[in-house]
């Protein structure tokens, strides 16, 4: 999973969404897709496209899909971020 593939699925403001709401936990398939005025179909693909970027992770229990964050491809992209900003704001008053 590269860069670019991760910084395509942050681009759509409906997966930024999915991305907060899976912050309280994991949540099915049906849950995150009744939160949206979007056919199931279209919150496939966004979990889907989420799922392959890296950004969250799916573990099926009898027939439902649950979804998470995977934190470690979040904690990666921060870290890119903070390196190209050169450090924190900290070390840049001293």
């Amino acid at each position: 999973m590269g860069l670019q593939e991760t910084m395509r699925a942050l681009a759509d403001p409906t997966r930024r969404e999915i991305l907060n709401m899976l912050k309280s936990g994991r949540m099915a398939a049906g849950e995150i897709a009744d939160r949206f005025p979007v056919t199931g179909a279209s919150i496939s693909r966004h979990l889907s496209v989420l799922r392959d970027a890296g950004l969250i992770r799916d573990c099926r229990e009898g027939k439902f899909i649950y979804y998470e964050l995977n934190a470690s491809v979040l904690e990666e992209l921060m870290l890119w971020i903070t390196d190209l900003r050169g450090g924190n704001e900290n070390d840049k008053r001293e």
